[in-house]
This record gives structure tokens, sequence and C-alpha cells, in this order.
């Protein structure tokens, strides 16, 4: 079971918020992930693959659709496994691990993702995601 540590109000919810997200990011459901983020939402993934940094920031409803429909569409999950969970008032950082596998290339790489999320108004604020492949 991974550990949940917190401290104020609003934890359970925000818990429920971020299972959600990864339910839906497991099952590439894009109308899923996109009704867990509020309408100014900040969206930034950054790492890199075979050497080559890999950024991408959006914010607001059709710009983090946009890159979420892209994500949904290149990429499969595969053995999703929350690793730790830390929620801190209205900022969790969650610790997770996935194979990532590529609708484009079929190349599947175990990957250590970092995820930094913060909660408005129920939904989800800012997401900042950090990944290294394995």
């Amino acid at each position: 079971m991974p550990q949940t540590h917190t401290r104020g109000a609003g934890r359970a919810d925000f818990e429920r918020l971020l299972r959600e997200l990864y339910d839906a990011r497991a099952a590439g459901s894009l109308d899923r992930l996109c009704a867990l983020f509020g309408p100014d939402a900040l969206f930034k993934i950054s790492g890199s693959s075979d050497g080559k940094p890999i950024a991408l920031a959006a914010r607001g409803t059709d710009e983090v659709r946009s890159w979420l429909a892209v994500l949904v569409k290149t990429f499969r999950l595969t053995r999703h496994e929350i690793l730790s969970m830390v929620i801190d008032g209205d900022r969790a950082a969650v610790h997770w691990r996935a194979g990532i596998h590529s609708r484009i290339t079929g190349a599947s790489v175990p990957t250590e993702l970092v995820d930094l999320v913060e909660m408005r108004d129920g939904h989800i604020g800012s997401y900042v995601e950090l990944f290294v492949p394995a």
C-alpha cells in the first residue's frame, strides 16, 4: 500500500481526485482526465527519452485538452503503480511507475515519474510531471 501523509483538511477529497487522475490516465480516458482539470489549470511535463529532452506546457481547458489528447492517443500505460503519495494541504507529490507503450513505435519503456499537483476548488489547478525512463 502506498504511503499517504498529509496535514490539514480536505486530504480525503484530494486523494480521491488523485486516484481518479491515475485511474483515468491508465484507462486512457480523455474525457475523464479533462474533467479533473480546472478551467485555468497549468499542465507541464518534463523529462528525457533516448537522451533527448522533452518538455511541454499548457494552460487552460483547450490547451490542456489538446496535450492530454496527444498523450492518450500516443501512449498506453501498463503495470501502473503508485509508489508513494504525499499530500500537504492543497499540494501533493506522487511517485509512480509504469510501462509507457508507444502506439507509434510499439516500444514499451519502464518509467519512473514524479507528479507535483495542486488542487484548486476541487479540481487540478497545476500539474507538473517529471519522468525518467528506466
